[in-house]
Formats: structure tokens, C-alpha cells, sequence
């Protein structure tokens, strides 16, 4: 957040209703008077007319010196949730400051604060503060949706003695509030242990030929037994467990659909529209809720832009993945300063990257709002690589996207809402766990019925 300061606002006063209505009364005697050549009423006329412009003269020049310091409890909050701003106000000037209003300004889709009363603010201490010219103000703030958001700076208004005349000021400097995407808690019970020991079996059937080389360890409470050492068991006369702490992080990649590209290519894309609709955050809120849920698995996660795939990162703060501690954290601030460059369509060459698929397989999960032919091919050639491959879809999707996705063997769940998402993470995960050495990318002549898992169509294992 930037350092705040001091700062002179060059705000010119106004009149209000009672300045205002003296003026006409002066100008109406002053017409008076000199058409009846009344010379006591002319007198009663420049009062009228001086008096307010006097009222302005004098708030321009009394200018209010404040320092404002802003603090956020929490300093980053997730959409929907409440945070607590609190404003220290100190006054710099020498002379005191009292009757003045206040309020803090803050963009739309934030509940905007109630003005107050700014409390009387003594003049400026140097030696020997004792706090008369500090002030601590509070309110919260609820937020409605993600984003980073610019709160503040405050507004001071102040008016003259007769209250003839007033301006408002701007104190201080805006700060940075970070509101992440909502997390929907998403159900542990149909891919804990299994998925990520079916993940670590295959790393470690990759790095180690011979089972025997692991290195063992006692059987501790809590340890899944499928991670019993069965050989070194025998050896030793007593339960021993693989170890954990030589192995890799298992990796997932979750790919957002950043771009809207379908959308250029039908009619209902008119100029103007926001970027923020509502299918892209419900496709944010999706993808944080996958990425956390697989962070909080014990996974290496990455997410990646759809336009870019293989090469591109959603992030400069992470291009090697976010991992715990401390990266769900940094996944959410991320996604919550992510925009949607609708404005320009991005730009397919026709080339294809497929990242290699072999024995370097892990799970993918695409969320898509509306992507077009191109990417839809892209996200076909990447299938290879996934193991199992699940496309959460949130909008209305084209049949001819969802057929080549599916024709490459992703399975596509439909999602309308929110609260939804449980529900279809149950539906694509509620499948068994291929712990099997992964085979060839599935090819044209490929059947779902004979290789997946009866009755579910896509046929994928899920974790």
C-alpha cells in the first residue's frame, strides 16, 4: 500500500442554500434601491452580496493540513466478506480544526461509508505530543465482489462561521484493498489419499525401477497402509512405511479461460459489454476453489491462461506454480487482480503445442466460459498430458466445442452457478483412481465404454 501523506487539494468553495439565497436577496435590494433611490437599502444589498464572497475568500485561504493513515483488518478479504477500515487522521496545521464532515470514497461494487463528523482536531503538536490533534475513525466495509480496489482518500468538508460558503478537500491518499475470489469448500472425502498416492506411486515407479530402493521408514499413526514397505517389513520384523520426504510434490495444472474468444465469433459480443460478467467470475470463483482444494492435497499447482497453455503463467509472482505454505494465499491475491481483455481478441497462429504425454502425466482441469475452435483443438492436443482431464464448463458453450473436447476424452461438467460446483466436483470425481502406468493419448477409434468406467460417460479416472 503506498505510504500516506500530506496533501494540499486546490478545491474551490462554494455557496450553499443560505449563501446563495443572501446573494439574491442582495442583488433584488440592490436593484431596489437603485431604482427607488434607496440608500440605507443599498447598504442591507452589498452586506448581502459581500458577506458570502467574504464566506469563500475565507475557506479558500484556510486550508486544512492532514495526515491520514489507513488500515484494513483483514488487509485482504475475500468477495462477500466484511473488512474493518480504520483512519488515524492527525492535523499538521497550527490552528485547530473543528466542525468539519468527513467521509471516504470508494468505487462501486464496495459498500460506500456513511459520512460523519470529523472530530475537533487540535493544533499541530510538535514537542510533548499528547494527541489532541489526532483523531481515529472506523467503519466497515463490506465487499461484494473480487478485485483490487482504491479506498480513499478521505474527504474533508469544511464551511465558514456563518455557514455561507463550503468546499471539500481530499486528506490523505488512497490505499489498496485486495478482495479475493469466493472459495467453495469442496468435498475431501472423494479424492483424499487416493489421488495423491496414485500421483506419487507413478513418480516414483518413474524414478525408481526397483521397489526395494525406496527408502523405509516405522510405520507412524496415520500413515495410509498403501504406503506400507512390504519388503523392508519382512526385513525388519516390524511395519515399515515409505518414506515421504524424498519425493517430488505431485503436480496439477488448472487452465482458465482468460479471453472469452468465442465470443468475437457470435453476435451476441457488442461493444461496451464489461469484461467482469458474470460467467468470467463464476469461472474465477471455479478455478480458485480447484486450485486451493488440490493446493490443500498436497499438490504443486499450476494455472495457466487458455490462450497459452503450455508457455504462459497466470502470474509473474508464480511461474513455477504455487505451492503450501503460503500459496493459497498468493494464488487468491492473484486471481483477484486478473482482467478480461475483451477488447481484442487474441491471436492463433493454427499451430497446436501438445505438451508430451509418455509417463508425465497428472491431473488437468480446464474452466472455460466461452473459448473458441482454436483452443478447443489446444486443449485436445494437451489431453495426452492429463490424467485425469475435466473441463468445467459455465456458460453456454457451443455443441461443436463440447463434441471435440469430448472426442479427445475430456470430460466436460457443466456448471450454472456457484453452488453448483459441489455437486459437479461429485460428479467428476466420483470415480476410481488409475494407479496404472498411463498409456497412449486416446486416438480416433477410441472407446469410452470398453476403457472407462461403467455407466459414467467420458470414461476418465478422477481423482
Amino acid at each position: 500500500m503506498p505510504r500516506p501523506r500530506a496533501r494540499r487539494n486546490t478545491a474551490l468553495p462554494r455557496l450553499t442554500r443560505r449563501g446563495t439565497a443572501l446573494v439574491a436577496t442582495g442583488v433584488v435590494l440592490l436593484a431596489v434601491a437603485l431604482w427607488y433611490d434607496f440608500r440605507d437599502v443599498m447598504l442591507l444589498a452589498f452586506v448581502g452580496i459581500v458577506l458570502p464572497l467574504v464566506s469563500m475568500g475565507f475557506l479558500a485561504i484556510g486550508v486544512p493540513r492532514l495526515e491520514v493513515q489507513r488500515t484494513f483488518t483483514p488487509p485482504v478479504v475475500g468477495a462477500g466478506g466484511v473488512t474493518r477500515v480504520v483512519l488515524t487522521v492527525r492535523n499538521l496545521a497550527t490552528r485547530a480544526l473543528d466542525g468539519a464532515t468527513w467521509h471516504d470514497a470508494a468505487p462501486a461494487g464496495l459498500t460506500r461509508p456513511v459520512p460523519g463528523v470529523l472530530p475537533a482536531l487540535g493544533p499541530h503538536e510538535r514537542a510533548l505530543p499528547r494527541g489532541d490533534d489526532t483523531a481515529r475513525l472506523e467503519y466497515p466495509l463490506r465487499t461484494t465482489q473480487r478485485g483490487v480496489f482504491d479506498i480513499g482518500p478521505m474527504g474533508v468538508t469544511t464551511t465558514d462561521p456563518f455557514g455561507l460558503a463550503v468546499v471539500t478537500r481530499d486528506a490523505g491518499t488512497s490505499h489498496e484493498l485486495v478482495v479475493t475470489p469466493r472459495v467453495i469448500a469442496l468435498d475431501p472425502a472423494l479424492d483424499t489419499g487416493v489421488a495423491v498416492e496414485g500421483v506419487l506411486h507413478r513418480l516414483q515407479r518413474r524414478t525408481h525401477s526397483n521397489a526395494d530402493e525406496f527408502i523405509a521408514r516405522e510405520y507412524r499413526h496415520g500413515d495410509p497402509l498403501r504406503r506400507v514397505h512390504w519388503p523392508a517389513t519382512a526385513r525388519r520384523g516390524e511395519l515399515m512405511v515409505r518414506d515421504e520426504e524424498q519425493r517430488g510434490d505431485p503436480e496439477a495444472r488448472v487452465i482458465l479461460d482468460t479471453t472469452l474468444s468465442g465470443r468475437h465469433d457470435r453476435a451476441f459480443a457488442r461493444s461496451g459489454d464489461d469484461p467482469r460478467h458474470a460467467g468470467f467470475e463464476l469461472a474465477v470463483e471455479i478455478a480458485a476453489s480447484v486450485a486451493v482444494h488440490l493446493l490443500g492435497r498436497g499438490f504443486r499447482v499450476s494455472v495457466d491462461p487458455l490462450e497459452d497453455p503450455v508457455r504462459g503463467a497466470l502470474s509473474d509472482s508464480a511461474p513455477d506454480g504455487y505451492r503450501m505454505p503460503g500459496g493459497d494465499r498468493l494464488l487468491l491475491e492473484d486471481l483477484a487482480r486478473l482482467e478480461t481483455p475483451l477488447g481484442s481478441r487474441p491471436h492463433h497462429d493454427g499451430a497446436i503445442v501438445s505438451a508430451g504425454s509418455g509417463d508425465a502425466r497428472m491431473p488437468g482441469y480446464a474452466v472455460l466460459v466461452d473459448p473458441d475452435a482454436a483452443e478447443a483443438q489446444q486443449l485436445a492436443a494437451l489431453r495426452a498430458s492429463f490424467s485425469p482431464a475435466i473441463a468445467f464448463a459455465v456458460s453456454g458453450i457451443p455443441p461443436r466445442i463440447v463434441d471435440v473436447l469430448e472426442e479427445a476424452d475430456w470430460r466436460v461438467v457443466h456448471v450454472r452457478r456457484a453452488a453448483d460446483l459441489p455437486a459437479a466436483w461429485a460428479q467428476a470425481t466420483a470415480t476410481r483412481v488409475d494407479l496404472d502406468e498411463p498409456g497412449p493419448a486416446p486416438g480416433p477409434g477410441f472407446d469410452r465404454a470398453a476403457d472407462g468406467v461403467a455407466g459414467i460417460p467420458g470414461g476418465d479416472r478422477a481423482y
